[in-house]
């Protein structure tokens, strides 16, 4: 409850039940920043995860990305592995990679983005003060993963039925995830990669609170569950996405710059009950880092 006190959380939902009845829309937040140039630098290896994360090549074409992605999920430490993949410019509906993208999953912890990406739908922003209390809230949920704030804020945004009726009214399909909880914690959550793709662009194309959305994700190597990954490497600070964690369950879903095609969504998510968790983790990293540097090839 202390955490629920700083945030001034109570308050603002009570305010929240109210805007539901009334299907308000939040107003008043500028575009996030959709620069994406990187830097031409080598790639080194991640100095947190496991020295078996190896380099890349800089710049490759898209037939040569799907090659290494099946490298990594085809490996056989991943024999018994469910994967869902979805890789897509924000720019274009361009898919460059998709393995299982309609393969409902265990997503643990991206449940939290249908959770805010909802909230966010029905705020409405009156004054500074709502709007650093929004703020506060959708970070510590998405950057810090609470698990408790998330669940309350499902709760008192009316549930998992208005969830589907909020993110349909911006294309994403009722019929591609079924929510349990708010957090993610519940193993009878399963979502598609393709529902991160639809929600992520979703955001991003709403002109009033995408930055928000955009910036409560943690930031590769910065900060949030993030904060360990990706370190010492081109993408560091060009990730932000949000992390998934149970026994035997890895996800990473969120926006990626690459250097030809500019932001990317992303949705990598794979069931494996008894593998390591940092095995899981590294083969994420590793496709990440692959398609951060695909290129447009003639």
């Amino acid at each position: 409850m202390l955490r629920l006190r700083k945030f001034g959380i109570k308050n603002w939902l009570y305010r929240i039940a109210i805007a539901l009845t009334a299907m308000l829309v939040a107003v008043g937040w500028s575009h996030w920043s959709k620069d994406s140039a990187i830097a031409q630098v080598a790639l080194k290896r991640t100095e947190v995860n496991s020295p078996e994360l190896v380099a890349v090549r800089s710049g490759f074409c898209q037939s040569s990305l799907e090659a290494a992605i099946e490298s990594i999920i085809g490996s056989p430490e991943f024999t018994r592995a469910r994967w869902g993949i979805q890789i897509e410019p924000l720019s274009d509906p361009t898919v460059l990679y998709s393995h299982n993208g309609d393969l409902p999953l265990i997503p643990a912890s991206n449940v939290k983005l249908l959770t805010t990406a909802a909230a966010l739908r029905i705020i409405d922003i009156r004054t500074p003060q709502d709007l650093s209390t929004v703020d506060n809230l959708v970070t510590e949920i998405n950057r810090e993963s609470d698990n408790e704030l998330a669940d309350y804020l499902l709760r008192h945004i009316g549930g998992r039925n208005v969830v589907k009726q909020l993110l349909a009214s911006i294309g994403v399909s009722a019929n591609s995830y079924e929510q349990v909880d708010g957090s993610g914690l519940s193993r009878s959550n399963r979502a598609e990669p393709s529902t991160f793709i639809a929600l992520l662009k979703a955001m991003h194309a709403q002109n009033l609170y995408s930055g928000m959305f955009y910036h409560s994700l943690s930031v590769a190597g910065v900060n949030g569950t993030l904060r360990n990954r990706f370190r010492n490497t081109f993408i560091q600070g060009r990730v932000h996405a949000k992390t998934g964690t149970l026994n035997g369950v890895r996800a990473l879903s969120g926006y990626l710059d690459n250097l030809d095609y500019g932001a990317l969504a992303f949705s990598i998510m794979v069931n494996q009950p008894g593998q390591s968790g940092q095995v899981m983790v590294d083969a994420i990293d590793r496709i990440v880092l692959n398609a951060a540097q695909v290129s447009r090839c003639s």
